[in-house]
């Protein structure tokens, strides 16, 4: 399997807060069937704002610290806060693509809907890139209304879910929303949007057998590994 969104990297954002938690969290990933990572540390303007040489710096010391077995590879990427000049942040190599791909990972607002989405969306297309957007079952207005995300599928958006949503760990309205997710066939990808030891990794067992009960294990074959595979390789998904 192929972590999606991950937070690895540590002292870079609200992820990891230590080389050791790091080496860790990539040993928990080992342990529940992962033999890959994307890191996706936060972007967000003025505020996690690493550009993508440091961050790579940063990878490729985690990956070859003396204590990491390389079992898992690394991948690197970024979870960008979504803003007028995503385009241009990704062309002067602040944010970054997934490895170095024309796939985009980027956050929406929590709570409150925002003009920029459809927009982005269109231009990102336009430009050749292809967006993709995180955890979608977390945002209010898409719990309200799952419409919402359709009509941004039905403009060219993809979507990765998280795998605690699954269980609860995000609250009962955001397990509901991607369950209906899944059953509408919006969500592309899984990750883990791992921050911590012990957080979600040793529960991704117990999460794939409660998957097998609602989708097919081509499905879920997809979303855990496949799909994942297409983007790393830059290859078309649908």
């Amino acid at each position: 399997m192929i972590d999606f969104h991950s937070h690895i990297i540590p002292n870079i954002d609200d992820g990891s807060s230590s080389l050791e938690e790091s080496i860790n969290l990539i040993k928990e990933a080992e342990k529940a069937g992962f033999t890959a990572i994307i890191s996706t540390s936060h972007y967000i303007e003025g505020y996690y704002d690493y550009n993508q040489e440091e961050r790579k710096k940063y990878l490729e010391n985690l990956y070859n610290v003396e204590n990491n077995d390389k079992n898992v590879k690394l991948y690197l990427g970024s979870e960008i806060y979504i803003t007028e000049d995503m385009f241009e942040l990704i062309e002067q190599e602040k944010a970054s693509t997934i490895n170095n791909s024309r796939y985009i990972l980027f956050e929406l607002p929590m709570n409150s809907k925002t003009f920029l989405a459809k927009e982005i969306v269109y231009r990102a297309i336009e430009k050749g890139y292809l967006p993709i957007i995180a955890h979608p079952e977390r945002y209010t207005y898409v719990q309200e209304d799952i419409n919402y995300a359709r009509e941004l599928s039905n403009m060219g958006a993809l979507f990765q879910s998280n795998y605690g949503s699954i269980i609860g760990m995000y609250g009962n309205h955001a397990k509901k929303t991607i369950y209906k997710l899944l059953e509408d066939d919006l969500i592309q990808f899984l990750g883990s949007d791992v921050h911590r030891e012990g957080q979600i990794y040793n529960k991704v067992p117990k999460i794939l057998k409660k998957l097998e009960k609602v989708i097919s294990k081509k499905k879920i074959e997809e979303l855990t590994q496949i799909n994942a595979e297409k983007v790393l390789n830059n290859e078309n998904i649908l």
